[in-house]
């Protein structure tokens, strides 16, 4: 998959190409998703430093640009870096501001499922093979995704069987979530934040319930918690 890199002949193609997979992303989901992501881009191109990857702004700034409260940057910003989308680089303290790097690949992974709405040109470019070795290259192998711990429990072996069918989504989306326990057939699971387990929820659950399915048809129903 090519990746956005600050450096290289194409690499305002690829700016523009995270800013459509960002915009596609949040059309699909809805109002809180598209403030959320709306407020994130004004971020990016506001303020980003494309070479360095360093997003250095004040909560007041922010609350200016976003025109909301200071409270609601905090709580806006911490939901970023839940998602993983928002890196923290640096804590800010004694009158600096928090320094922080944006994980474009994770975007990248998260906004996946929409790309077909954008266009088959679309899914074609980010999907072409890195340059091979020789060529100006400017794209970012993805990182390899360790396979799940088998510990004999049915959401290990669920985990299994989602990762050999695409270890990317796996990484991305089912990976990180944890077993609660099993309530009246239904399978209830944990997520790293509310978005993520609302992400699950809307666009993944029936892969999801039909992973669990072959594996234990007992199992009626999947919850995802945040």
């Amino acid at each position: 998959m090519q990746l956005v890199k600050p450096v290289g002949r194409e690499a305002a193609s690829r700016k523009y190409d995270l800013l459509s997979a960002l915009m596609a992303f949040a059309l699909a989901g809805d109002k809180h998703r598209q403030r959320q992501v709306l407020r994130l881009m004004a971020l990016i191109t506001t303020r980003y430093n494309w070479k360095r990857d360093e997003l250095s702004m004040g909560q007041e700034e922010i609350a200016r640009l976003w025109s909301v409260d200071p409270r609601t940057v905090k709580r806006e910003m911490a939901k970023l870096r839940a998602q993983g989308w928002l890196v923290t680089k640096r804590q800010g303290a004694r009158g600096r501001v928090s320094l922080y790097g944006l994980d474009l690949e994770r975007m990248m992974e998260d906004t996946r499922p929409v790309w077909p709405r954008i266009g088959a040109d679309f899914e074609e470019r980010i999907a072409a093979p890195p340059e091979r070795a020789g060529g100006a290259s400017n794209v970012v192998p993805l990182r390899a995704v360790a396979p799940p711990v088998a510990d004999g429990s049915l959401w290990a072996r669920v985990q299994a069987a989602l990762h050999g069918e695409d270890a990317a989504a796996y990484g991305a989306w089912f990976g990180p979530l944890q077993e609660v326990g099993v309530e009246e057939a239904c399978l209830v699971l944990a997520a790293p934040s509310r978005f993520h387990a609302s992400y699950v929820q809307t666009h993944l659950a029936a892969r999801l319930l039909a992973a669990v399915r072959r594996l234990e048809p007992a199992i009626r129903d999947v919850r995802v918690e945040g």
